[in-house]
């Protein structure tokens, strides 16, 4: 709850038009601090869950190594695999991406969407809104607790900004601005 306050009061300075969050637990009461703060109602939505691992789910890293050892390896590798017979990252990311997209498109000219989802769901969210082929989303890396990326809008699409940050963005001035 401590990283959910400090992560909520510097996202607040970037002045954010509207918040987006999964349903689930954790996720919604990391967007409650952000609510509180900046006074923006959240809207949840199932669509921003974490991936469903199917009989993976709420077991230990060694546990699903011991027990599906042969599904992991190919997992790691790179192959699309239903873990624990849940979803695919694709579909994790048929179901984020176009829910990102309908409240980005809501917001006023240069207004900022925060989206309060999990690791997974963000990674494979960000690779499909920067056109990533899905078998590179896994080099983005995950997110830490209470930190974030940032997206913007460049000349040919969505741009990454920063990843896995937990500080406020620093203006860069580039050639391609």
């Amino acid at each position: 709850m401590a990283q959910a306050r400090r992560a909520a009061r510097l996202l607040a300075a970037l002045g954010p038009d509207a918040i987006i969050a999964s349903d689930l637990v954790r996720a919604r009461a990391t967007a409650a601090e952000l609510s509180a703060v900046t006074g923006h109602q959240v809207v949840h939505d199932p669509g921003l869950r974490e991936t469903y691992a199917g009989v993976w789910q709420g077991l230990t890293h060694e546990e699903i190594i011991e027990r599906y050892g042969e599904e992991y390896a190919a997992w790691k590798r790179g192959e699309p695999v239903r873990r624990g017979g849940g979803e695919l990252e694709t579909e994790v990311a048929d179901r984020a991406a176009p829910v990102v997209l309908a409240h980005a498109d809501k917001l006023p000219d240069g207004g900022t969407l925060v989206v309060v989802s999990h690791g997974g769901t963000i990674r494979t969210t960000i690779g499909r809104l920067l056109g990533l082929a899905s078998h590179s989303w896994e080099a983005l890396g995950g997110l830490t607790n209470c930190c974030w990326s940032v997206l913007g809008e460049g000349a040919r699409g969505w741009r990454l900004l920063e990843h896995n940050a937990g500080t406020l963005p620093e203006p860069v001035l580039g050639d391609d601005d």
